[in-house]
């Protein structure tokens, strides 16, 4: 059998950075460390932090309650009233936001400066959105599907600027662009998905369309693994989404000649070769 492991699997810069500064933080010792929600979407890196001391904290009510301590803010980014949050309750605080994320956060505040409202592309419930919603203000909308951006209201010359959650499927971000523009509004457009991300979806894509079987790792809540798996069952009817070489279930990979790998942002290299050993042993 022959098995082909994508080049972008695993780990993106933002990721890898974000979980390098909580164990620098667990290295260093000191008073209790905590992280503003899981610092990725992956339950075994979470479990491992939890098991070296390393408490996440998912909520401001939860955060109001302490006291003392590192608060880590992980790659998905915060609003700037966590932030005040943090400086007036007197916490010592590690930012791991990604720079990509960062650099959302900087364009939603100087648009809405310059007074265009904020259109955010991406999935409400993500953190990343949340985050990027709290730099703009009460008119700043966040569009996840055709039919949301289909009921926007036509206003002429209203300024809009339109952003993407970094994570974001690349087409479907073309698609509703386009149906926004058709909104005739006073539109800038700012393609803030990852580089990273991008490179990993066409790779994705590609590999899909030449294996008799496609395996997607990743945690369940990770949303650009979710994109992923979306992306290779459009191209190989036979393709699986599993977190750890555990949920491998050896039927739908060993009457295959080939096989393809890929990986989210958030799932360790470990696994991923855990996975790639099991299939090339195995089957």
């Amino acid at each position: 059998m022959k098995v082909i492991v994508a080049k972008t699997a695993g780990f993106c810069f933002g990721v890898e950075r974000a979980v390098e500064k909580v164990y620098e933080q667990i290295r260093q010792g000191g008073g209790p460390i905590y992280t503003l929600g899981p610092i990725i979407h992956n339950e075994e890196v979470v479990r491992d932090l939890e098991e070296k001391g390393v408490r996440v904290i998912h909520s401001e009510e939860e955060l109001a309650g302490l006291t003392e301590g590192t608060v880590i803010i992980r790659s998905h980014g915060v609003g700037p009233q966590v932030y005040e949050q943090l400086r007036r309750q007197g916490l010592e605080t590690v930012d791991a936001t990604c720079p990509f994320v960062k650099k959302i956060h900087r364009i939603a505040a100087e648009q809405n400066r310059q007074g265009r409202r904020l259109i955010i592309i991406g999935d409400r419930n993500h953190p990343e959105v949340q985050g990027i919603r709290g730099w703009g203000d009460a008119r700043t909308l966040v569009i996840g599907t055709m039919e949301e951006a289909e009921a926007l209201e036509p206003d002429p010359g209203q300024k809009v600027c339109v952003v993407s959650q970094t994570t974001f499927n690349y087409n479907k971000f073309k698609e509703l662009v386009e149906k926004i523009s058709e909104k005739g509004y006073d539109i800038l457009v700012l393609n803030t998905i990852c580089n990273a991300t991008q490179e990993r979806q066409v790779e994705a894509e590609r590999i899909a369309s030449q294996v008799d079987a496609m395996i997607v790792i990743g945690g369940k809540n990770s949303s650009n693994t979710r994109k992923l798996y979306e992306i290779c069952r459009k191209e190989c009817k036979n393709t699986y989404y599993i977190q750890t070489v555990g949920d491998l279930d050896p039927e739908s990979v060993n009457s295959v000649r080939c096989v393809g790998i890929t990986a989210g942002a958030s799932t360790p290299k470990k696994i991923i070769e855990e996975v790639h050993t099991n299939v090339r042993i195995k089957f």
